[in-house]
């Protein structure tokens, strides 16, 4: 599409692109720099009046639907949404940082033939009638690994799986926000000042709700655009196999003592102070859920953190802490008093040091094994310029995480097949184990030796 084009042109044209004669330059040493009266993009000559701008993308096309919120509208959209054809655009909206929890409280969802939906998810049981009729259609979604566990808890879970952000990173697109790659790939400009609002608020505004329809109006035409870039570089392959992952992976199970992610929980250096963190983080989480609010509003983690390091055993003591300012802290107070001396009284303290098999952070690697240490630096090298020859970030071509694994204990034999079964192991997918193997396996054999340290000032 030729109006596509454009827009992608003027959304990537920069100062630097540009110069009096119509090419790109370097500064010029005149005093008095000349007018630009053209410039060259692509090759192309593009007088300065002829440059396309961005557009404003301010209003749905069918105008803005209703939300929906009883069974008979819920029923409607259901069979529109079933008679629709092609993929269906789905997005979501949360009230991160109001409410307790990640949950939907907004799913839009637009197909060809039934136009735009936007559903309350609080007010029914589930939306598994919306799962129902979206069997077997493909859902766009644009970082989907943020909104697929907020809709799996609605029961809805896509069959077949487009993610316009994911697909955006493996074609190189050096932003991928969806505001972003919808002005470098379509031309227009896609307002995003209401996404941090908090959707828990009812009735919505009309102008969050004319946001919410026009984040799914554009993904259909994202995708087309992400499928041709995709496909001109040999990499629909590749974002096929991230899709199928993101589906089988499923809503990631709960984390094994997730008090012990409190900001600041690595200054504790006692095991009771210890305990009265995880007890001031339970309580503030049994009472957040039961008053659906956001944990951080009741007190911040550096409360949590200044009060079991301080131990107070007197509200005064306790209010004159760091954190502990505000309605919620004082109402609270006889609570979180409470928390911290079930903490000192526990015969259950809990470790400083919890054992699991995660590598330690690169930084140490040099002092306690320069030879991982020396694999993990060759390996790095190697990625970021498979990276460039792909026009891929590094991190999409191999899991961070991955890479640390197997460059700090690697197979006891270090050959291609035994690295590629490491991989596997680890979740990497065929085509990311088919780019990295090899370069592992070199890297691993014919490490470059590590630059010799600075020594330390006395």
């Amino acid at each position: 599409m030729s109006t596509t084009h454009q827009g992608r042109r003027s959304a990537t044209l920069g100062l630097e692109d540009i110069s009096p004669s119509g090419s790109a330059a370097g500064p010029s040493t005149d005093l008095a720099p000349t007018p630009l009266t053209s410039v060259v993009i692509d090759g192309v000559r593009l007088e300065l009046g002829d440059l396309p701008e961005l557009v404003n993308l301010d209003m749905p096309r069918d105008g803005i639907p209703a939300v929906v919120d009883t069974e008979p509208a819920l029923k409607r959209c259901a069979a529109a949404l079933e008679a629709g054809s092609g993929p269906a655009a789905v997005d979501t909206e949360r009230a991160s940082g109001f409410r307790y929890g990640q949950r939907a409280m907004l799913v839009q969802i637009r197909r060809e033939g039934a136009g735009t939906w936007l559903i309350d998810p609080e007010a029914f049981p589930d939306l598994k009638i919306i799962d129902e009729a979206l069997r077997g259609v493909e859902w766009i979604l644009h970082a989907a690994s943020q909104d697929l566990p907020c809709l799996a808890g609605v029961g809805m879970w896509p069959d077949r799986l487009f993610d316009t952000e994911l697909a955006a990173r493996l074609a190189g697109l050096p932003r991928v926000g969806l505001g972003a790659v919808v002005e470098s790939l379509l031309g227009f400009h896609l307002a995003k000042e209401h996404s941090a609002a908090d959707w828990s608020t009812r009735p919505l505004p009309e102008p969050w709700l004319r946001y919410a329809a026009l984040d799914v109006e554009v993904l259909v035409d994202l995708e087309e655009e992400l499928l041709a870039l995709l496909e001109q570089e040999g990499k629909l392959d590749y974002a096929a196999q991230e899709f199928q992952y993101l589906m089988d992976a499923g809503v990631p199970a709960p984390r094994v003592d997730p008090w012990r992610r409190t900001s600041g929980s690595h200054t504790i250096r006692n095991r009771v102070q210890l305990a009265a963190v995880r007890e001031l983080w339970q309580t503030r989480e049994k009472l957040a859920e039961h008053r659906d609010i956001a944990p951080g509003r009741l007190i911040p983690d550096s409360a949590i953190i200044a009060a079991a390091k301080g131990l107070p055993a007197t509200v005064p003591a306790l209010l004159a802490l760091s954190g502990f300012h505000g309605r919620s802290a004082k109402r609270d107070a006889p609570k979180w008093l409470h928390a911290i001396q079930t903490g000192k009284n526990s015969t259950d303290l809990p470790s400083l040091q919890v054992s699991n098999n995660t590598p330690p952070p690169p930084r140490v690697w040099a002092e306690r094994d320069p030879v991982a240490a020396a694999r993990f630096a060759t390996a790095r090298t190697k990625m970021s310029q498979l990276a460039e020859d792909l026009n891929i970030p590094s991190e999409n071509i191999l899991t961070p995480d991955h890479l640390r694994r197997v460059c700090w204990r690697p197979p006891s034999t270090i050959t291609e097949e035994s690295i590629s079964e490491a991989l596997a192991e680890l979740g990497a997918r065929n085509w990311q184990i088919e780019k990295t193997a090899a370069l592992l396996v070199d890297s691993m054999n014919n490490p470059e030796p590590l630059a010799p340290r600075e020594p330390k000032e006395a």
